[in-house]
């Protein structure tokens, strides 16, 4: 379809839309139906580009979302510190294969590693041990994952005053079935001895152990145990899958490592990024207070770095602001947490010459990270820290003078009264009720413009009633609530007499002020539910997407787009809400138009489009819903699909001008556009 004649291309245009519209939300005439106008002005004059870094991610290591969840690392506490410093040292989950008559395990300070001095002390006592010998075996996080015809590198620290004869094995939580196995054979191992090997696994299970076992009378120092699969993501130490699932939600942005992670209940215990760098054996590890488990920190600053680069996104660093939740340094007392930021960013962004970038070079990343956004602590702006904006400006002013272009967030909310401290971006969390989250859809566009701009960086409805563990409902607000950070703006009704004509309205649109917007938490491992709900649930070898989680898919081109005044008439329009973008792939151009039924009623929808300038091509064309049988249904490893979206295409051209939308429905339209003008130069 090529023509240029407007009136033809808008009708066909609705009716495009509007059958499609009937037939993807299984509509017909309803009873008790209402109605509404949706008016749509395409035109590339009345359009502005959304921001490129409105929709992204944020990792926080909370419910197990890295260790056990999007880190691959098999062992938990590989290094026997996770009851810190001091012996006798906390091995869970470590436990014994044998009895007290035939082994005696303890922690020491014995490592050869300065950073985490603990080892672990294994006699065996039995001069004739039982068969397959005894030992100790570590589950992983709520067992492992080991499938067939995939490998397994095992790294392992050993010692001993006499020769070794150690089996390292995989084997079925029940210690019965064995999946693979290695003898490790050494007369020379006086010294600590680095011990690496595949393991090939003949078998699949989905709990397995790791097991390390001897038949021979002796004592053996164990340390920086690691098992960890051959295949990750771009060898970088990802789970492939949940990789995956993040590149579908197209992000642009990623924040870490936190959220309150990053503070800690008290400073000791909060994130420190460089005990996370460097080689992985000499990482201390710490103690995550306020989730209340312990990490190796595997997953560090620089992998969190490297994670973002993978997925193509803006690294957002959070750093603490020498403040936990329980505790806080004075102002006065501040330099040395400066500089600790300073040389944070040197690490991503100095020269593989600088002192920093020299670790991360050799760390094998050579090349600069594209550190653009830092964020001052979290949360940290309220009465309960009265040293905060004092600490802010501290941080403000050091990185300004290093870094000029680096944007700094800051956690004082600008939404309501203008801030008296100089900043970047503000930060904005919300978590609440579905009414209360969909009916804020409005709320940026009623800021001032004057300030600056808003990041987004938490946002969730979490009421349980509404919520559970990720339900419709709660889908449905948030996508209302996103189409609401898309839509932002300000405008002017500016009413215009033409000579001979009546009164006619243009809306102008004065600026956009939402820059950033992400969902929180990403992850939950089932085992460790500490927060609900979630973007993804996964356990050691599944994970599903919740409703939330296939909200975010419709967002993914917004980034990208530019999007286009809409308007709403109607009774009910205080249960709906709509957007227009137009986003290009590779192959099209298209023009796509979101809408939110809230409310319980079916409505009888009416569209109004001007300014189009292209023809659609159905076959390239699509429809997709979001909906389900009741409100607070929810996806689960038993039905993970059972709330997902819907993918149909357009009919052929009709006149059909009606369509029907279900109730509590979330759905959203790809016209591919055969032409569009200026925007396929300017996109």
């Amino acid at each position: 379809m090529g023509t240029k004649d407007a009136a033809a291309l808008l009708a066909m245009l609705c009716s495009l839309l509007l059958l499609s519209l009937s037939c993807g939300c299984l509509a017909a005439e309803s009873e008790g139906a209402q109605t509404a106008l949706l008016e749509v002005d395409t035109s590339w004059k009345a359009a502005r580009k959304i921001p490129q870094t409105l929709f992204g991610l944020f990792f926080e290591e909370i419910n197990h979302a890295g260790a056990g969840g999007l880190w691959a690392e098999l062992v938990s506490n590989r290094g026997f510190e996770a009851g810190g410093p001091y012996t006798p040292s906390n091995i869970d989950p470590w436990s014994i294969i044998g009895d007290e008559s035939s082994i005696y395990v303890k922690t020491e300070r014995a490592s050869c590693f300065s950073r985490n001095i603990i080892a672990l002390r294994m006699e065996v006592l039995c001069a004739k041990c039982p068969a397959g010998g005894v030992g100790i075996y570590n589950p992983g996080f709520w067992g492992m994952n080991i499938e067939e015809g995939k490998s397994y590198n095992l790294v392992m620290y050993i010692r001993s005053l006499e020769s070794v004869e150690l089996t390292a094995s995989l084997t079925c939580s029940d210690g019965l079935q064995n999946i693979a196995a290695a003898v490790i054979v050494d007369t020379n191992v006086s010294d600590w001895r680095k011990i690496e090997m595949q393991l090939l696994a003949k078998g699949t299970c989905r709990t397995s152990r790791l097991e390390l076992t001897t038949s021979k009378r002796g004592v053996i120092w164990i340390d920086q145990v690691s098992l960890i699969p051959s295949e990750t993501y771009k060898g970088h130490g990802f789970r492939k899958e949940l990789i995956h699932m993040l590149m579908d939600l197209k992000p642009r942005f990623l924040r870490f490592p936190g959220g309150t992670f990053v503070e800690g209940k008290l400073l000791r215990n909060a994130f420190r990024w460089r005990e996370t760098i460097g080689p992985w054996e000499e990482r201390p590890g710490h103690y995550g207070d306020v989730w209340n488990y312990w990490t190796d920190d595997g997953l560090g600053y620089y992998e969190l770095l490297q994670l973002a680069e993978d997925l193509g996104a803006e690294p957002i660093w959070v750093f603490n602001a020498g403040i936990s939740r329980n505790d806080q340094v004075d102002t006065t007392a501040l330099a040395p947490f400066v500089k600790d930021v300073l040389d944070s960013l040197e690490f991503a962004r100095g020269s593989a010459k600088s002192t920093w970038g020299s670790v991360r070079a050799a760390m094998g990343h050579p090349e600069q990270f594209p550190l653009k956004y830092v964020a001052v602590g979290n949360e940290d702006c309220d009465n309960t820290k009265p040293f905060y904006q004092g600490h802010y400006l501290k941080f403000y002013n050091a990185i300004r003078e290093a870094y000029p272009d680096i944007q700094i967030i800051s956690n004082c909310d600008g939404s309501s009264e203008p801030l008296d401290h100089p900043v970047g971006l503000y930060d904005f969390h919300i978590y609440t009720n579905a009414n209360d989250l969909f009916l804020k859809k409005d709320k940026f566009s009623r800021t001032s413009r004057t300030g600056p701009k808003v990041f987004v960086s938490e946002y969730a409805v979490t009421d349980e009633g509404d919520a559970g563990k990720g339900s419709l409902l709660a889908s449905l607000a948030e996508a209302a609530f996103l189409i609401g950070l898309e839509n932002n703006r300000q405008c002017l009704l500016l009413f215009l007499r033409f000579w001979g004509t009546s009164l006619m309205q243009r809306v102008v649109f004065l600026s956009d002020i939402v820059h950033m917007a992400c969902y929180a938490p990403l992850f939950v491992n089932e085992n460790d539910r500490q927060w609900n709900p979630d973007a993804i649930v996964l356990n050691s070898w599944q994970q599903y997407g919740t409703p939330s989680y296939w909200m975010q898919t419709f967002f993914g081109e917004s980034s990208r787009a530019v999007i286009h005044p809409v308007r709403l008439n109607s009774s009910y329009s205080g249960s709906l809400a709509a957007s227009a973008i137009t986003w290009q792939d590779n192959e099209d151009i298209f023009l796509r138009i979101k809408i939110v039924n809230f409310g319980p009623n079916a409505v009888n929808l009416t569209l109004s489009a001007t300014g189009l300038e292209a023809g659609v091509n159905t076959s390239r064309s699509a429809v997709t819903v979001l909906t389900s049988n009741d409100t607070l249904d929810e996806n689960s490893f038993d039905d993970p699909l059972k709330v997902k979206p819907v993918k149909s295409g357009l009919p052929s051209a009709a006149e059909e001008m009606q369509a029907m939308l279900v109730p509590h429905s979330f759905t959203s339209f790809d016209l591919a556009l055969d032409e569009y003008g200026e925007l396929v130069a300017d996109m």
